[in-house]
């Protein structure tokens, strides 16, 4: 089927008390293992790149690879601009055809976050494209984005502020997480996010939730989150998956062959973060 955007989606996935699971792609074959994925636990999809990412390949190649996998699925795929750090690349990524953007000022003053976000809502949504905001921060680095904020959660008076200023579809909350691979057990502040949750009628998103145990995970998506990102965890799938082949089969040469062991651990872990998230069954 074409592609889709995320308003839907998550507001299927709001009014139902589960969240839709947010994949980072990195290659042709990490979006074929998290479409089997999709397709095996009839589950809706969204695929992202950041602008890391999107500097080794481009939006078209990504757009390309991602269309053609969900003219072939048979559930809801999206495409979707992980952490759009300037209005500049999240207009590039909209003329080009993803179907969600987000856009990420978290690191800006607060007027100048709801300036940049709004811009972006204002361009994006007369063509019914539906747009991610974050306030407050996500710890930790993950490709070209770090943070070490002390205090890096956010107030819930500011996001119902935020929300009605800048009119975003969806909200990328800080409550604890943190991108790239954690040091130690993280802990979520499910207080902070049922806070939140108390005060916004809008999706919510977490992020940086590699590592993250499941259990809060579940707790999280019981308190409004509809959106759960994953992309560490994904390339160390993937690695582990190459890596063991090559140490089983030193004179390997054919990508195709150990890549395929690369990608039955990306869709394994997909499919499980499914059933954490309780996207199975709901496309």
């Amino acid at each position: 089927m074409p592609l889709v955007t995320s308003k839907e989606l998550l507001e299927d996935a709001r009014q139902k008390h589960y969240a839709v699971g947010a994949f980072n792609v990195e290659n042709m074959e990490m979006v074929m293992a998290v479409l089997a994925a999709a397709e095996e636990k009839n589950s809706p999809i969204i695929m992202q790149t950041t602008p890391g990412t999107i500097k080794y390949a481009g939006l078209d190649y990504y757009l390309a690879n991602v269309r053609t996998a969900a003219a072939r699925a048979h559930v809801p795929v999206v495409m979707h601009l992980d952490h759009g750090n300037s209005f500049d690349l999240a207009m590039q990524a909209y003329r080009t055809g993803y179907t969600s953007i987000m856009i990420d000022g978290s690191k800006l003053p607060f007027a100048d976050n709801i300036a940049l976000t709004k811009s972006v809502t204002d361009a994006c949504h007369p063509g019914n494209v539906p747009v991610e905001g974050e306030l407050g921060k996500v710890g930790g680095k993950e490709d070209d984005l770090e943070n070490d904020d002390e205090n890096p959660y956010t107030d819930p008076d500011q996001a119902v502020e935020f929300v009605e200023r800048t009119k975003v579809d969806s909200l990328a909350v800080g409550i604890g997480t943190a991108h790239g691979v954690y040091k130690g057990t993280p802990h979520v502040n499910i207080k902070r996010l049922g806070e939140i949750q108390a005060k916004l009628d809008i999706p919510l998103v977490l992020h940086g939730t590699s590592g993250v145990p499941d259990d809060q995970v579940r707790q999280c998506v019981e308190r409004g989150i509809c959106k759960v990102n994953y992309a560490t965890d994904l390339r160390i799938a993937f690695t582990h998956g190459i890596k063991e082949f090559i140490a089983a089969n030193p004179e390997a040469f054919d990508p195709k062959k150990y890549a395929k062991e690369g990608m039955a651990k990306v869709q394994a872990y997909v499919m499980q973060k499914m059933d954490v998230v309780g996207s199975t069954g709901k496309a």
